[in-house]
């Protein structure tokens, strides 16, 4: 769009019920299950009337599903085929899957890839661990960019400054041993790009170590890979293998990235 007098391009106004719709699906996908109504509107502050008639236009296009009573709502599978399209269409994605496979091989534990997003990181990718463990799976799934290892090796890549400007003062507390202080946070992330690596010591998951590096395709980094395991399974030789392996699958997706 363009100012007839002079050609300069001018940012469109948003348009509000748009942004509405918007704000409720990223409602429902941080929330997972049903909502009333009620609790919907107190949340996210829009009128009941207009709120009402949104739901009800998106309930009959499938991106939110209700329940039998048609007065509790969720996300609907509309939006599950908007995810995995972004998936399966990702480059780095596709590009990363051998590296990725060979990474779980080659540690035997849970591998993820992931993607920075404003405060938080995005689950893109997860290789199970070969052991026993309860089935999950992360993909799509947001977490606090501070309290991860992922989170931390892609922090490490932007400046103090830009740190600063992202995040509060005052961090979340997901457990007991989360940094909750900025300035600790920075201090670590110094450590982080001397060594080149990322860790969370219980962080965000009681009784897992997680380790993480980006992938440097992009400066500031917007990926990284990070590989999770048990305390109670974490030698002194199992971690040196985890971080070489890291450090080689890092390197592999540098090459093969380099041009996205």
């Amino acid at each position: 769009m363009t100012t007839a007098e002079s050609g300069i391009p001018v940012q469109a106004a948003p348009v509000k019920s748009a942004v509405r719709t918007v704000l409720l699906l990223e409602h429902f996908a941080a929330r997972p299950g049903l909502h009333s109504l009620a609790d919907i509107q107190n949340d996210l502050s829009l009128p009941k009337s207009s709120l009402y008639m949104l739901l009800r236009t998106l309930v009959n296009l499938g991106w939110v599903e209700t329940d039998a009573t048609g007065t509790r709502y969720g996300i609907g599978v509309r939006a599950l085929l908007v995810g995995s399209s972004y998936i399966d269409g990702d480059e780095v994605v596709a590009a990363a899957r051998p590296t990725l496979d060979r990474l779980s091989d080659d540690t035997t534990e849970t591998i993820h890839l992931a993607r920075l997003d404003g405060t938080s990181v995005v689950y893109l990718a997860t290789r199970q661990s070969q052991h026993y463990l309860r089935p999950f799976t992360r993909v799509g799934r947001r977490l606090p960019v501070h309290s991860t290892a992922l989170g931390k090796a892609l922090l490490a890549t932007h400046t103090d400054q830009e740190v600063r400007g992202l995040l509060p003062r005052r961090l979340e507390a997901v457990t007991e041993h989360t940094l909750t202080d900025r300035e600790q946070l920075i201090d670590e992330l110094a450590l982080v790009r001397e060594q080149g690596y990322a860790m969370d010591r219980e962080e965000n998951t009681l009784g897992l170590r997680c380790f993480g590096v980006a992938v440097p395709y992009r400066t500031p980094a917007r990926d990284a890979v990070s590989c999770s395991v048990p305390v109670a399974r974490l030698t002194g030789e199992h971690e040196q293998l985890i971080k070489a392996a890291l450090f080689e699958a890092r390197d592999r997706l540098s090459v093969v990235t380099r041009r996205m």
